[in-house]
């Protein structure tokens, strides 16, 4: 168990990931001057060399050779790289054509997505209550559907691919800071391909918008790293129940400031629809509390056995020796005596 005060520390840096993470839109939203495409290209090169800068402070260089000898898993690297690209690129685009709710209800909605691959794709089974929480998760769509007359399609695939992207991110098997340089790698190039384009034709706000805009898309990649970083150092520090209850911070930072920034419109089957998503992720986190609760008892009433049965043998083996302490001296006072009443040995007679 981690002492008390290291998990403060580590709440503190949960809260700050989330927090970075939530209050992101309003970042984005000084960039509209640029297009989300170049938004995307910037965030993806200038993360690269926060990403260097990083690896050279930890020195963290080992993993790199053994990782370029494995096709495998430089193919899931790939595939983490273009997912999460076009996630970035979609929320980027959300954020800047008005869609911050949507955009919010996204990453409320992933965690049900990600339970759903699991037992699509892993296998894994469900308890009774988290396939409540997916049935309501699916209605809550469902309701907005048929209110709005369309798919919430901005929120589903915000959701689908994170839920793609975590699931990759698995057959990896790279710390934070290893998995999103490897990632950066990859973007980096064709990031610059894209942005000396945009420079050749005349489209580039990064040099034409002044230099605040120029100060504003370079620290991108600052914005990117720094959240991951933070809840790296959190992820290390806390139990995972905490960490996932952590995750529902940031959609809900944004959906405040869709309502109080963004002005967006929220009807009553709007509402109805987040009630319903919100009472899934509640049955979702009284499970997983409820779940390791049980766990930790479960855990604790096992040492206790345990403690009792050491206990219970270091007695028993405490009155075996007492045991055989005394047969051992029974013995010799059975053989003093039957020296004594022995004859003495031939030549000692009188």
């Amino acid at each position: 168990m981690q002492p008390r005060s290291d998990q403060r520390v580590g709440l503190a840096y949960g809260v700050t990931a989330y927090t970075m993470w939530g209050l992101l839109p309003l970042y984005w939203h000084l960039l509209d001057a640029a297009s989300p495409s170049e938004i995307l290209a910037h965030r993806m090169l200038w993360s690269l060399p926060v990403a260097v800068v990083i690896l050279a402070v930890l020195r963290r260089w080992s993993w790199i050779g053994p990782l370029l000898r494995q096709p495998r898993r430089l193919a899931l690297i790939l595939v983490c790289a273009v997912v999460i690209s076009a996630n970035w690129f979609l929320y980027i685009w959300a954020v800047n054509a008005g869609h911050v709710l949507e955009a919010s209800l996204g990453y409320f909605i992933n965690p049900l997505v990600s339970i759903a691959f699991g037992v699509l794709v892993l296998r894994e089974r469900l308890r009774p209550l988290q396939w409540t929480a997916v049935g309501v998760g699916l209605l809550a769509v469902l309701v907005m559907t048929a209110a709005y007359g369309k798919v919430p399609w901005i929120a589903l695939i915000l959701a689908f691919s994170f839920a793609t992207y975590g699931l990759a991110k698995k057959g990896i098997k790279l710390d934070g800071i290893e998995g999103f340089s490897a990632e950066t790698a990859l973007q980096a190039l064709p990031a610059l391909g894209f942005l000396v384009f945009l420079g050749l034709r005349g489209e580039s706000s990064f040099t034409t918008g002044g230099v605040g805009q120029a100060l504003l898309l370079s620290a991108c990649g600052i914005a990117t790293a720094v959240p991951l970083i933070c809840f790296g150092a959190s992820a290390v520090r806390l139990p995972l129940t905490t960490v996932g209850m952590l995750q529902y911070l940031a959609p809900t930072f944004q959906f405040v400031l869709g309502l109080t920034v963004f002005h967006e419109k929220m009807p009553p089957e709007r509402w109805a629809g987040f009630a319903l998503v919100w009472l899934a992720l509640a049955v979702l986190t009284w499970d997983a509390l409820r779940t390791a609760r049980r766990a930790r008892t479960a855990l604790a009433d096992a040492a206790a056995r345990a403690g009792e049965a050491a206990a219970g043998g270091a007695v028993q083996a405490a009155e075996a020796v007492q045991a055989a302490d005394a047969a051992q001296e029974s013995a010799q006072e059975s053989a003093a005596a039957r020296n004594a009443a022995a004859p003495p040995p031939p030549g000692l007679t009188q």
